[in-house]
């Protein structure tokens, strides 16, 4: 197997890290190459090494409006939520840079386009990142994040969560995570234990419990929106609204995803706005709630659009 050399993030400072939306992915869309070990297109670590889950509109992963030499990547985030913090995906695109040493940049530097996420990460970089036959293999620079700082065990344990799903969703494989600092083996990051490589935690314990991939926030729709993500909500029911500036719901409905018990599911939903005027509005889905608020309420993401 050919694998990749190790490469400096410093080395790469001055590559284009192009952090932007991305508007015509499909929710899990591309596969990883077996053969190679790297993944031509982003992928959900849960699917790793498949297809997309939902893979029915043909599309490649890829905005008409990309770059040539840029390569679509996921990156993980924090979010507020019933639960408590949880992890929110956005997809953003790396242009002459490595995707595994963007998704980490893109990681530690916690610039979303997305304004409810943010990074649990402290200001930083890690000094090298490489993907090996059996591993990911992070290198820490400074030496305060081999523990917590001041981060309490929840945070730190998310924030490593954040890192992994990134990483994995980067290669398209469930390669554990490892950690060196100078050069020889850590045993913790972030205060979390390393010593035997650092996995992906269950979905329903660390993910957001609805995520929206598409539109994706900023996006100008004209006519129709083709709206999709992940979810876990009650009975797989998926409810949507849009409202316009002033908060008001101006349509509303329900998507339908695969299942709902086990893991986050795919959902999508095609919704008609041609009735409404130009102008700013939201989209909004969120899980169904049998409890009617008792229990903290419906998880919820929100993307801002534009309808042309």
């Amino acid at each position: 197997m050919s694998l990749p050399t190790r490469r400096s993030l410093t080395a790469l400072a001055g590559a284009t890290l192009a952090l932007g939306l991305l508007v015509a992915c499909s929710d899990d869309g591309g596969a990883a190459d077996p053969a190679s070990g790297t993944s031509t297109t982003p992928s959900d670590p849960s699917e790793a090494g498949t297809p997309s889950s939902d893979g029915t509109d043909g599309t490649d992963g890829t905005d008409a409006g990309q770059a040539p030499d840029a390569e679509v990547i996921p990156v993980y985030y924090v979010g507020d939520t019933p639960q408590g913090d949880r992890l929110f995906r956005e997809f953003t695109q790396a242009s002459g840079i490595e995707p595994l040493v963007a998704a980490a940049a893109a990681v530690t530097a916690g610039d979303p386009v997305d304004p409810d996420y943010r990074t649990l990460w402290p200001s930083g970089r890690f000094a090298s990142v490489e993907q090996t036959e059996d591993a990911i293999v992070v290198e820490v620079d400074d030496e305060a994040w081999l523990s917590r700082g001041s981060l309490d065990n929840a945070r730190a344990r998310l924030a490593v969560q954040q890192l992994v799903l990134t990483l994995q969703g980067v290669v398209g494989e469930r390669l554990p995570v490892t950690v060196e600092h100078d050069g020889r083996p850590a045993a913790t990051l972030l205060g979390v234990d390393a010593s035997k490589g650092l996995n992906a935690r269950p979905q329903l314990d660390v993910l957001a419990l609805v995520n929206v991939t598409e539109p994706a926030e900023g996006t100008a729709v004209k006519g129709s929106i083709t709206a999709n993500g992940r979810a876990s909500s009650f009975e797989a029911t998926v409810p949507w609204t849009i409202e316009d500036s002033t908060g008001e719901v101006v349509l509303d409905g329900f998507a339908t995803a695969e299942g709902w018990i086990d893991k986050l599911y795919p959902w999508s939903v095609e919704i008609d706005v041609s009735s409404l005027p130009a102008g700013a509005y939201t989209f909004v889905a969120r899980t169904d709630d049998p409890s009617n608020g008792e229990g903290g309420g419906p998880t919820e993401d929100t993307k801002r659009i534009t309808i042309e």
